[in-house]
């Protein structure tokens, strides 16, 4: 068949919708990226908050539409929304021809074989049978690649739907997870961008936190020239999990940690383990030991019972505190998880609160970025962009997708996947300007 595969949401879901592709081709199936010429069209979907599944549902209309010019069409929807859903999915889009659950990634290849009849099918095993890592195909450009090292989450947060979705945790073995990226590496992987929902929690299941060793190990893979970290809890980043990140010279002095509130009653309510000491102790520890380390972070505006008083609390912290990167998200109401029980906010207020934080994080922002001008930094060549004439790179400060670009005037051809010396010459709130530097 041809097969035309959708993946939305976050990397997590990325690399499991690589793990499906791969199993996919290896039957004997190609894939398309034109949903006209599909056989069969899989929609993995996000379901986290609101707008991630209004994106899915829209996604999997989109799709059922072609069968309007196809019939034979057929519509396959994977990933959390049809873990969440389940079978409300098929109640409420009949069009859809098979419903997959998380737990049944791994029978993707027979149930598309199943989809003979008019009758569609559904599949929903266990969560704990979603494969924590397997032979995958590299969906993003050839030189980064997400790496998962565990699935699900014992944090059980109040507001987040991720326990109910995917389960507890469970991490990987460290020999599976290197050997995943010795693969990457032999693939032409150079960046390395570690995801879990707490890589700081890696290895807690067992009874004992191992990031750090894990870092050692991944620092010792060779090919890989930077790792980057995403998602660290403040009250897991212990004196040794920060002695890895600087002992190790490939680890990037960059941390995203989430700690959507900084007023200590809110992070109780949300049930998050710290307070605001934990916060402020972490956060100091970090830059302390690392005084280049890039910061970010995500905030929620609105929960349940936020007070004026407690969100100027917050407004206050991003203009002193000023992370060098950070998104605030109003909070999405999520049913089966215990926020969802209590009195909420006006959804006017939650975005209007969130909307004041970002533009204070503008600011902040302009200004981190305009300290940068002339000076001279390694960056990652990520592609062309023939319409500016401008090379898009990445500086060691910046994730894919999420963080800022830096766009390089050169008069040589700059490849993708290479390390080059740029001079900023210029900045903007998000983005930085510059020239390749003379050797």
């Amino acid at each position: 068949m041809v097969i035309a595969l959708i993946s939305l949401g976050c990397p997590k879901n990325q690399v499991d919708a690589d793990v499906m592709c791969h199993a996919l081709l290896e039957r004997g199936h190609i894939t398309t990226a034109d949903l006209s010429e599909a056989d069969a069209i899989i929609v993995n979907t996000c379901g986290f908050i609101e707008s991630a599944k209004q994106e899915a549902i829209d996604s999997i209309l989109e799709a059922c539409s072609y069968k309007e010019q196809k019939p034979e069409l057929k519509v396959v929807v994977t990933g959390c929304l049809a873990q969440r859903y389940q079978h409300e999915i098929v109640k409420e889009i009949p069009e859809v021809d098979a419903v997959v659950g998380l737990g049944s990634n791994a029978a993707i290849c027979s149930i598309l074989e199943r989809l003979t009849g008019t009758q569609p099918v559904e599949s929903y095993g266990a969560k704990e049978s979603l494969p924590l890592g397997g032979k995958r195909v590299i969906s993003t450009p050839r030189h980064y690649a997400y790496l998962k090292i565990a699935e699900g989450c014992n944090n059980r947060c109040h507001y987040c739907a991720i326990p109910l979705i995917r389960g507890p945790l469970r991490s990987r073995t460290i020999p599976d997870i290197v050997a995943e990226a010795r693969f990457l590496a032999g693939e032409g992987v150079k960046e390395l961008i570690v995801v879990a929902q707490d890589i700081t929690a890696f290895g807690a299941d067992r009874g004992r936190v191992e990031i750090a060793e894990l870092l050692d190990a991944l620092n010792a893979v060779e090919g890989i020239e930077w790792i980057r970290l995403l998602y660290a809890y403040p009250e897991r980043i212990t004196d040794a999990f920060i002695a890895a990140m600087t002992r190790n010279e490939k680890v990037l002095h960059y941390l995203d940690v989430p700690i959507q509130h900084i007023n200590s009653e809110m992070l109780r309510a949300m049930n998050r383990r710290g307070d605001r000491e934990t916060v402020l102790d972490a956060l100091t520890r970090l830059r302390a030991a690392m005084p280049d380390i890039t910061l970010r972070t995500t905030l929620i505006t609105g929960y349940p019972g936020e007070t004026q008083a407690q969100f100027e609390e917050l407004c206050e912290f991003v203009k002193d505190y000023a992370f060098d990167r950070l998104g605030c998200f109003a909070y999405s109401e999520e049913e089966g998880t215990v926020a969802a029980g209590l009195p909420q906010l006006p959804q006017e207020l939650r975005e209007q609160r969130a909307e004041a934080v970002m533009n204070i994080q503008a600011n902040v922002m302009a200004r981190r970025q305009e300290e940068k001008v002339g000076r001279t930094v390694q960056v990652i060549c990520d592609g062309y962009d023939d319409e500016n004439d401008l090379y898009i790179c990445r500086t060691r400060a910046d994730a894919p997708d999420i963080d800022a670009e830096c766009c390089v005037r050169s008069e040589t051809p700059l490849e993708p996947g290479a390390f080059y010396r740029v001079t900023i010459e210029e900045s903007d709130v998000y983005d930085l300007y510059g020239a390749l530097a003379e050797s």
